[in-house]
């Protein structure tokens, strides 16, 4: 997955089918949030090479 920033806005590029499956459920996921006003918030920490997992809770 190709992860790019561009100011305030986050894309998400898939580069194979299982990430584009993935996506679309992460993107289903987070439509209902807002439908929801639910948000998505990080736990713990994310560590480059230490901790390679970002885990994230929807409240």
């Amino acid at each position: 997955m190709k992860i790019e920033l561009e100011g305030t806005l986050l894309k998400m590029i898939p580069e194979n089918e299982r990430e584009k499956k993935e996506l679309n459920q992460l993107w289903t996921i987070i439509i209902g949030c807002a439908n929801e006003n639910k948000k998505l918030v990080p736990v713990g920490e994310y560590l480059p090479g230490i901790k390679e997992v970002a885990v994230f809770n929807i409240e």
